[in-house]
């Protein structure tokens, strides 16, 4: 029998539970039934699944941890929150969930915006395996990324991202005033489960090892106030 192209890039791993991505949980399912509400496509449910991650569980780089649970899709809905890659971690699940394909992928992004001491306190202002998803809607794999809650987004003016199934959703390359904001400088790759160990160890790599110690980035850490100053 023919496998269609659309069919063929439809990669059993990508609709797979695996250790980080335990779309099986009940957690997981509930989580993903209630975001897709009435939606009965692909695309609509993806737009619904990103919203909900996107906004329901919030940003916070206070959460990096070398704990291993806290980076399963389960835990991360009960806590509420995460930095960009236990929230990729979520989406990513619950695509799966709603059988969806999806990946993890990963790249280093530069903030355009970043403060002077923000710079001095990070050595860099490259931040390490930022985190989205690889989705496939309607033949085509697009890039997706849930990190900054609407109520963060609209704290620092900065509009949030949207997704909707027809184009990649990635970090603005400007912000509102036109200055430039977010860089894709390396792409790291895309995986069928959270490569963890290479993320720590690129974290430790780029900040030292007190980023896993409960003292990371500040909250400021993605976003700029408008006054870029030092303060």
């Amino acid at each position: 029998m023919n496998t269609s192209p659309m069919t063929a890039n439809r990669p059993a791993a990508a609709l797979a539970r695996s250790r980080f991505l335990d779309i099986d949980h009940a957690t997981v399912r509930t989580f993903t039934r209630e975001a897709v509400g009435t939606a009965d496509t692909d695309r609509d449910k993806a737009r619904r699944l990103f919203a909900a991650v996107r906004d329901e569980i919030r940003y916070d780089p206070y959460s990096v941890s070398d704990d291993p649970e806290h980076y399963r899709a389960s835990h991360i809905i009960e806590s509420g929150r995460g930095y960009c890659v236990p929230k990729a971690v979520v989406l990513t699940a619950a695509f799966r969930a709603a059988r969806i394909p999806a990946r993890l992928g990963f790249a280093d992004v530069r903030n355009h915006l970043q403060t002077g001491t923000l710079r001095e306190l990070m050595g860099t202002d490259v931040f390490v395996y930022h985190g989205y998803s690889h989705v496939y809607i309607d033949g085509r794999w697009l890039k997706a990324t849930p990190a900054f809650n609407s109520e963060l987004c609209a704290r620092f003016g900065v509009a949030p991202i949207d997704f909707t199934g027809d184009s990649d959703a990635l970090l603005h390359a400007h912000s509102a005033d036109g200055s430039t904001h977010m860089e894709y400088v390396r792409e790291r790759g895309v995986f069928d489960d959270l490569p963890l160990d290479d993320i720590l160890a690129a974290l430790t790599e780029a900040y030292g090892p007190l980023i896993l110690a409960r003292r990371a980035l500040p909250k400021d850490a993605f976003h700029s106030r408008p006054n870029t100053g030092d303060s």
